[in-house]
């Protein structure tokens, strides 16, 4: 089958006095804020194109269908086909999911806490039925137990509708909320529901409030910087309302008391560029991680809850280079916070008697430091997650430990009498013996001389000789740390011989937030070269070949494949990008997208500044494709994605087959979907194994020396 060869409309693009062709624009729908919200307004000869790349693609991959499918139902097997969530305790109930047999989507229940049947709040199985996507954003009770909220997208453009069920008769309680986001929040007082808008170009740009048995909206806040994302979150002492606003670089806290949710929002202190603050309340003070003073790795300051404005912080925890505090939570006795050490994570909890008071006495790090509770694990690598405190007014916490080999383990720790209990291991039906596979941490050196974590996976009869095939991903945007959990999928891969590896690059936070900041505008490139250093050692260490990798990496990791393929192309037998953010000059030129304002921090603005443009063009890359040989890529895409619009990988695609040799370049749009792929626990899984059956695929075209394809 020939390839498809999408026409070239010649366009011609000044800006900062520099110029740019780009031959392909017309695949952006010149009404794309229409086509996210109804992807059927899509302009027919788009549709067609995209069509046509979809047909080409399953005929290249033809030969390993049978694969894909063999894989698909070894996932599917590794998913328990009915499961339990861990019940949360809130007050005379136990609210918690399940999902049926079999099912796709989770029922949402709640049952008597001293016992009882168990009662249908929103059955997700039932309503996704009839749609082709369906998603939750997220889901809320109000606190006198009668009001079930959830919001809900049905065409993956993640723009919500709030829906809301009386849970004492199943009826809609109230009207639903039209052009939401997913955040929104019940005032404690049960009487009101906070939500926020969406515009035309799918921003978040005001708070409202509305009685939450129905009626007139109320401006609560009217955003007046298109580069802020809002969110909505309440305390866990149920005393405050929160807003809050801020970039990757700068944020700020509105305030709003839940005695009296119809306050206006007063902020917690006034935002300064360049610090984040986030508050947690516990009992009369908050409790703040921030980077001021320039606390990279941040730090703890604590203010009285009534005025926490800056001049009021005082010290709680002291920033400590190479501990890197990521969050915290409270109950009315205790405080917990997670930090990554080394690549991992600790939990660290201290008593409000050990604390001191909000004065600062007593809070000296040393001090604090003495009388914490640490949880960790000794292991080269593992991922513990922080859920919280169960209630406000007990001290149990919940965590989750996992490691690349363990699947995950829910434990709640009752911090007053140290009793620890194990409340659920995830399930693996098909079968898991951890005893067959190790897990190794490396570091590559960077061509700077920085140590770069690798965390590798296999099984321990895998020769570690060069012979192994390699699937290497990596993401590395935002300060996002991939952590080093379990993974039901790999399995399929490393089962077959394969060497699994995640490469810890600059722009992620494995190793604190200034690894997030030499990965990051100017010094984004890092990010790919750190990338490019974990193959070479990789190889040098016997964990692969060179020309027998396959990357991996999706999204902002999707522009991290494009700029390795561009740098290194003989390095890897395959590239599978999904959702890949390849056009980065157009989209950050482009201010009327969603995220373009918002990502500028991230990128730089190459609409005003000549340096981040210069910066962004010589490494674009939909914009530095070379006339060499690539290996076969594979980009994903979604059709009403909001985040990567489905035109970034269709011009990629279609540029690499003009300009670069090899290949075969292949695109897939899901007509279906957003930013995140099939909804559906085991749809969702068709698109994993797509990307395994590339990578064997791939491989099977680069067989070792000694062998004959």
């Amino acid at each position: 089958m020939i390839p498809p060869s999408p026409r070239r409309v010649p366009h011609t693009i000044t800006q900062l006095e520099r110029v740019r062709q780009d031959d392909y624009a017309w695949m952006k729908d010149e009404n794309w804020q229409k086509v996210l919200r109804d992807p059927s307004l899509l302009r027919t000869d788009i549709a067609e194109a995209l069509r046509e790349e979809n047909s080409y693609t399953e005929h290249c991959l033809a030969n390993v269908a049978p694969e894909r499918a063999a894989l698909l139902q070894e996932l599917i097997g590794r998913i328990p086909p009915a499961e339990d969530s861990v019940p949360w305790p809130d007050g005379t109930w136990l609210y918690f999911s399940r999902f049926a047999k079999d099912a796709q989507h989770p029922v949402y229940l709640r049952r008597p806490r001293s016992g009882g049947e168990d009662q249908v709040l929103l059955d997700v199985e039932a309503l996704a039925k009839s749609h082709a996507y369906f998603a939750l954003a997220g889901v809320r009770h109000s606190d006198d137990h009668r009001v079930f909220v959830y919001a809900a997208d049905t065409q993956g453009s993640e723009v919500y509708r709030l829906h809301s069920i009386d849970t004492t008769t199943g009826d809609t309680f109230a009207p639903p909320v039209e052009s939401a986001a997913g955040s929104f929040v019940i005032s404690p007082d049960s009487a009101w529901l906070f939500w926020i808008y969406r515009d035309d170009h799918g921003r978040p740009s005001r708070v409202y409030r509305r009685p939450l048995a129905g009626g007139e909206d109320v401006l609560v806040f009217d955003e007046p910087d298109s580069g802020f994302f809002l969110s909505l979150s309440v305390t866990a002492s149920r005393q405050w309302i929160l807003i809050e606003r801020g970039d990757h670089d700068t944020n700020e806290t509105l305030l709003i008391p839940a005695s009296d949710p119809t306050q206006p929002p007063r902020i917690a202190s006034p935002l300064k560029r360049g610090e984040r603050y986030t508050l947690t309340h516990w009992n009369d003070r908050f409790i703040i991680l921030t980077n001021a003073e320039g606390a990279v790795d941040f730090q703890f300051m604590q203010a009285p809850d009534q005025s926490p404005s800056r001049e009021n912080w005082t010290p709680f925890l002291a920033h400590e280079p190479g501990r890197f505090l990521l969050g915290a939570a409270a109950c009315r006795g205790y405080l917990a916070w997670a930090e990554r050490v080394n690549g991992n994570i600790e939990i660290h909890v201290v008593s409000e008697s050990a604390a001191g008071d909000r004065a600062g006495n007593d809070t000296d790090q040393g001090d604090i430091r003495t009388k914490v509770r640490t949880i960790g694990m000794k292991e080269p690598a593992f991922d513990l997650t922080l859920l919280g405190f169960l209630e406000y007014d007990d001290s149990i916490l919940r965590y989750i430990y996992e490691s690349p080999t363990t699947p995950a383990h829910w434990y709640d720790l009752d911090m007053r009498t140290g009793e620890q209990s194990l409340k659920k291991i995830r399930e693996i039906p098909s079968g898991h013996d951890p005893s067959l596979y190790e897990t190794h941490r490396l570091f590559a050196i960077a061509s700077d001389g920085a140590e770069v974590p690798v965390t590798v996976l296999k099984r321990r009869d895998t020769p570690c000789d060069g012979t192994a095939p390699l699937l290497l991903y990596g993401y590395g945007s935002y300060g996002i740390s991939m952590e080093s959990g379990f993974s039901t999928s790999v399995f399929s891969l490393v089962d077959r011989g394969w060497v699994y590896a995640v490469a810890h690059i600059r722009g992620g936070s494995e190793k604190g937030w200034n690894w997030f900041l030499e990965g990051r505008g100017k010094h984004k490139p890092n990010s790919f070269t750190d990338f490019v250093a974990c193959a070479h050692h990789l190889v040098g260490q016997g964990y692969g070949q060179a020309g027998r990798i396959v990357a991996h990496g999706g999204s902002a990791g999707g522009l991290l494949m494009g700029a390795v393929a561009n740098l290194a192309p003989e390095l890897f037998a395959g590239i599978a990008a999904q959702v890949p953010f390849v056009d980065v000059l157009n989209t950050m030129s482009d201010d009327t997208l969603p995220l373009t304002p918002p990502e500028w921090p991230e990128w730089g603005n190459p609409l005003e500044d000549r340096d981040a443009y210069d910066l962004i063009a010589s490494y674009s890359p939909y914009d530095n494709i070379r006339p060499v040989a690539y290996p076969p890529v594979l980009a994903m895409g979604g059709l009403s994605d909001p985040r990567v619009t489905y035109w970034e990988p269709a011009k990629w695609i279609a540029k690499l087959r003009e300009v670069a040799t090899g290949g075969p370049f292949l695109c897939r749009i899901n007509m279906d979907a957003g930013h995140g792929g099939s909804s559906g626990r085991f749809k969702r899984l068709e698109e994993v194994a797509y990307v395994y059956g590339f990578a064997l695929w791939a491989m099977a075209r680069r067989p070792l020396p000694d062998q004959t394809p």
